[in-house]
């Protein structure tokens, strides 16, 4: 990764522990250490942690302009999360794509796996480019 093109974590996710570890055409990544303050009453992620981080890859990855002096930004449209399982380990790992749209709107899928392996949450957006 580029570090020149690294964006500093807005304030949401930096609360979070949220940080970027990859960004270029089309795709984003970034990790979120599992905190107890982001356990719900099982112990396991809130779910809330889970769509954020998806809005965030997928939003990420649309929005790559490969400039660090022209920043895109976007509004999620759509977001939909399915849960598949919990963490094995202590690291959530969201990777997130743009797989297609036009000149206002991006589609994009994203995952979210821990750092053993284990698939958690897989997720599809819809975003708008705002100018």
């Amino acid at each position: 990764m580029d570090e020149a093109l690294r964006e500093d974590p807005y304030a949401f996710a930096a609360h979070i522990g949220m940080v970027m570890t990859d960004w270029r055409e089309g795709y984003a990544a970034f990790d979120v250490p599992l905190e107890p303050f982001l356990m719900n009453r099982h112990g396991n992620p809130h779910g809330g942690v889970h769509a954020s981080l998806l809005d965030t890859v997928m939003g990420y990855a649309g929005c790559w302009t490969g400039d660090a002096a022209r920043r895109q930004m976007c509004l999620t449209l759509n977001l939909n999360v399915q849960y598949l399982s919990r963490p094995r380990g202590v690291m959530l790992k969201g990777e997130g794509w743009k797989t297609g749209g036009g000149k206002s709107t991006f589609f994009a899928e994203g995952q979210i796996a821990d750092e053993t392996g284990e698939v958690i949450a897989k997720g599809t957006g819809v975003f708008k480019y705002r100018s």
